[in-house]
């Protein structure tokens, strides 16, 4: 249970890496993303009714404030599982042509009516016909110091008329709690106008025994 917390720690503390993309967003130019996500047992013996067992959404804007400062709002579900609110600012690290690109972020809000400070960082890559990123937090509630931890790889292929297949590995640990791993493939599909929706599906590796649907939008602005 201990080294989920030391990895994530490790990576944290290096300099070579979260929603917010190791990309900083051109100055004037946002984002804005809302899903709603359902799930139920894996096991079907656990299922009482076909209404879904949690069913919650979120909603993520990051704007560019100048070229190396993206402001942004992260609403929704937080590694405990908690309800969250987190206001952050992302700055680059390292944004060359070539290489990797590489972004620190700091939030500061609410999970579960507890304050958080949130630092983050996340490493990215443009590989063939799509990108490559390793996004890391740390959720430290400001009352007793606990900490909860996230690490999440993201995969993502481009296809014509701007189609995205993407392939996330989700891990995190609570404190006091193993560590769970999950799996979430979507489905990004343009609609015009700046609008995609996004459909997918989530299953619990370790930790996490249930499955999952998102149905959600993005909008550039």
């Amino acid at each position: 249970m201990r080294l989920l917390p030391a990895a994530l720690l490790s990576v944290l503390l290096i300099p070579c890496l979260v929603e917010a993309g190791a990309w900083p967003r051109d100055a004037g130019k946002g984002f804005l993303s809302g899903a709603v996500r359902l799930s139920w047992p894996q096991d079907l013996a656990d299922w009482t009714s076909v209404r879904p067992t949690q069913d919650y959404q979120t909603l993520y804007l990051e704007y560019g404030l100048t070229e190396r400062i993206t402001l942004g709002f992260d609403i929704g579900r937080s590694v405990s599982g908690g309800s969250k609110t987190v206001a952050f600012a992302q700055v680059p690290l390292r944004d060359k042509d070539t290489g990797p690109k590489l972004s620190a972020q700091l939030g500061f809000g609410q999970i579960s009516g507890d304050m958080v400070l949130r630092p983050g960082l996340s490493i990215g890559w443009g590989v063939s016909h799509g990108w490559l990123t390793f996004d890391a937090q740390a959720e430290v509630h400001l009352n007793d110091g606990a900490t909860d931890y996230k690490l999440d790889a993201t995969w993502g292929r481009n296809f014509a008329e701007d189609w995205k297949a993407i392939l996330q590995l989700q891990t995190g640990v609570q404190h006091s709690d193993p560590p769970f791993v999950r799996l979430a493939p979507s489905l990004v599909t343009p609609v015009g106008r700046g609008f995609k929706t996004e459909m997918g599906v989530t299953y619990g590796i370790t930790g996490d025994s249930s499955m999952g649907l998102k149905i959600g939008f993005w909008r550039d602005f």
